[in-house]
């Protein structure tokens, strides 16, 4: 059944957050969220999240930057094209060069459309094949260690099967082995948001090599491919791309220099599902 697409709206709104969230970026204390609604001619109505954060300190996109993108190129371009299926726009709207997160949001919102026309949920008209997933939890900079313990403490007594440090330099090594030592089972993970170079911290690295994590996320600079694949040769330990992968490209070139042997596919960063499942096949 062929989509016909009538409108395409967008609202920012705010959601506090229960606590603050630190990680080497920064500390946020709320959530600037945009919402994105696309509408057909015959009533129905997809929604979805333009994930773009509210700084460019993640990568280079905000919420300002995605709402122009969204009104003055990607709504005009799609009024003026033939969407067949929601499975089209991610070449409909090639194009647009970057802005990845403004296109995934739109993207993800027609799908959710098409998902519902079809009546299905949207999980599963993806291919799906579990309504249940396990599930970790990132937890941010604390302010001492006794409060990280705390934090930790209170997600795996919730049932959280996984959990993810945030790491910073000299907020590292220490507090992962306070961790580990409370929880030398658990499936432990850090995530370094680039702080971290190869030059200066490959002891730092070979270190936290021995506490058996699932994987150190992003320790070094998005660009820097060559650098992480030397770092993933010092290391039994996986490293997991998260920023350096902004598409398709990016995914190839960095199993090709085996820089990483796991990728964080997040949607809006890669442009959409149509993107996010072609790095997964």
């Amino acid at each position: 059944m062929k989509l016909h697409l009538e409108k395409l709206e967008l609202r920012e709104i705010g959601m506090p957050l229960k606590a603050p969230f630190e990680t080497s970026f920064g500390t946020s204390f709320e959530r600037r969220i945009l919402v994105i609604r696309v509408f057909d001619r015959d009533g129905g109505i997809g929604y979805a999240e333009c994930t773009a954060p509210a700084g460019p300190f993640f990568n280079h996109e905000t919420i300002e930057t995605a709402w122009t993108i969204i009104k003055d190129y990607i709504a005009p371009i799609l009024a003026k094209s033939e969407v067949g299926q929601a499975s089209e726009v991610s070449e409909i709207l090639s194009p647009i060069i970057g802005n990845r997160m403004a296109v995934g949001g739109v993207e993800a919102a027609i799908w959710d459309l098409e998902a519902k026309r079809a009546g299905a949920p949207l999980w599963k008209y993806l291919g799906g094949i579990s309504p249940q997933i396990n599930c970790g939890v990132s937890i941010g900079l604390q302010s001492s260690p006794e409060l990280l313990l705390e934090k930790v403490t209170k997600e795996v007594e919730s049932g959280y099967q996984r959990i993810k440090l945030k790491i910073k330099p000299g907020h590292d090594l220490e507090l992962v082995k306070i961790i580990r030592n409370s929880f030398p089972d658990i499936l432990l993970s850090v995530d370094a948001n680039s702080a971290y170079s190869l030059e200066n911290d490959l002891d730092l690295f070979k270190q936290l090599d021995e506490f058996g994590l699932l994987m150190i996320e992003q320790p070094l600079s998005a660009g820097d491919l060559l650098d992480h694949s030397k770092l993933q040769k010092h290391l039994k330990t996986p490293i997991c791309l998260d920023e350096s992968i902004a598409s398709f490209r990016d995914a190839r070139h960095a199993i090709e220099l085996e820089a990483c042997r796991i990728i964080n596919i997040k949607l809006g960063r890669v442009g959409g599902h149509a993107q996010a499942k072609a790095i997964q096949a």
